[in-house]
């Protein structure tokens, strides 16, 4: 199993994973974490070799953990096998430099806690897991989805609340509940764009939890609330760039994380001018480490939106 040399801490005269440690000194799972992308073959197939090279690359380019196949990384069209293949690859290729996270959220409970134990088995640091889609199920719905999975595993997991994807919005109330109630969920990735109830969750926590931006644009604005860092689309493309945002601000450095900020933002919208992860890629493409296109209902870049798009990555200077 890689290594989690940050998150452990002594519970009486044993080490122990999973208890929740303070987050402003040393989140469990780090500041700046890149949602990686699936790197795909031309006939669409994954390309393994290319995503042990991309996770090397990010880990180098400073990179706290990893999330694989989470949205960014095509999970809707990558199904369980692959996805096994997949994690089994990066957690290799990082061999426990940083914690890798497999994203194993589907909104089938049952599926999940299947996929679930058979993914502990590879190496994995740690689970996300995203608020069921389609469904569209009530508060309770939520709580039960989620606790049932955490009691079946004993890594740590981090929630994922985003509305726009899932048609239903977690509240604060339900992500305290499970916070307070279950050990091992330890972080949420927000994506409400809801700041009053991401400020409600920051507040309400318990010592430990941890907050991440779930877009890059709002993650000045979400660990001036008290969050940690985020989980991260740019990341892929400008890492140090992204890091460096985050560790200014876990300094409170506000003024020059602002500045920074700045300067970036105009990629962070940018790489959002169609569906994610679709000029993620092609931003890899532009900076010479291609990683395949995307499959099928997604398309890949247009010309024109792939000029727009270098335009942009050289008025950052990520080009």
């Amino acid at each position: 199993m890689a290594k989690l040399h940050f998150a452990i801490q002594v519970h009486g005269d044993k080490p122990c994973l999973y208890r929740k440690v303070p987050t402003m000194g040393n989140p469990r799972f780090g500041r700046m974490i890149p949602a990686m992308v699936t790197p795909m073959k031309d006939n669409l197939d994954l390309d393994l070799d290319r995503a042990q090279e991309l996770a090397d690359r990010l880990v180098k380019g400073g990179a706290d953990s990893l999330i694989i196949n989470g949205t960014t990384g095509e999970s809707p069209t990558v199904f369980y096998p692959d996805k096994i293949e997949l994690f089994k690859a990066v957690v290799a290729a990082v061999d426990g430099r940083i914690p890798v996270i497999a994203n194993v959220g589907d909104n089938c409970t049952a599926d999940t806690v299947g996929f679930a134990s058979d993914v502990a088995k590879l190496g994995v640091d740690g689970f996300m897991c995203v608020v069921p889609y389609y469904n569209k199920p009530p508060q309770e719905g939520l709580y039960q989805h989620f606790s049932t999975i955490a009691r079946s595993v004993e890594l740590p997991i981090i929630l994922y609340n985003i509305p726009g994807r899932c048609a239903v919005n977690m509240t604060a109330e339900t992500s305290l509940r499970l916070a307070h109630d279950l050990d091992n969920v330890v972080a949420i990735k927000e994506a409400s764009g809801d700041f009053d109830q991401v400020k409600a969750i920051v507040e309400g926590a318990p010592e430990g939890f941890c907050v991440y931006s779930g877009d890059d644009s709002a993650t000045l604005d979400i660990m001036k609330l008290g969050g940690v860092g985020v989980i991260s689309t740019i990341g892929n493309v400008a890492p140090a760039r992204m890091k460096e945002i985050v560790e200014l601000c876990a300094a409170g450095k506000w003024e020059e994380a602002a500045a920074a900020n700045e300067r970036l933002m105009p990629l962070m919208e940018g790489l959002f001018k169609t569906a994610n992860p679709i000029l993620v890629k092609e931003a890899l493409k532009l900076a010479g480490f291609p990683v395949g296109g995307v499959r099928l209902p997604l398309v890949d870049a247009t010309a024109e939106q792939s000029a727009e798009l270098e335009r942009t990555m050289r008025e950052v200077g990520v080009l």
